[in-house]
């Protein structure tokens, strides 16, 4: 499997989770990652990218200031750092690689 994700959990509103995703079998440092999200009922959608070399990120208005995405090319990882969370944030997570490849996603529940 070339993208395994971790870190997902039960969460209380207003408190931070970290989710990891470690790439295999493509040159991990060479694409964009980005991670996703489907709520339930809901379709997948866009909430973080992150280029190649970290020069560049992008988010979804709806996460802009809470969320963090990084890399470490050494270590094939990415991550997204979760801040400030609220309901509207449960959903599954997926990472997500430009060569068209998809975890397996990790449920994070925002709930108190």
């Amino acid at each position: 499997v070339p993208l395994v994700e971790s870190g997902g959990g039960l969460v209380q509103p207003g408190g931070s989770l970290r989710l990891s995703c470690v790439a295999s079998g493509f040159t991990f440092s060479r694409y964009t990652m980005s991670w996703y999200r489907q709520p339930p009922g809901k379709g997948r959608e866009l909430v973080a990218r992150i280029s190649s070399t970290s020069s560049s990120t992008n988010y979804a208005d709806s996460v802009k200031g809470r969320f963090i995405i990084g890399r470490d090319n050494a270590k094939n990882m990415v991550y997204l750092q979760m801040n400030s969370l609220n309901s509207e944030d449960t959903a599954v997570y997926y990472c997500h690689t430009e060569l068209g490849y998809w975890g397996k996603g990790t449920l994070v529940t925002v709930s108190s």
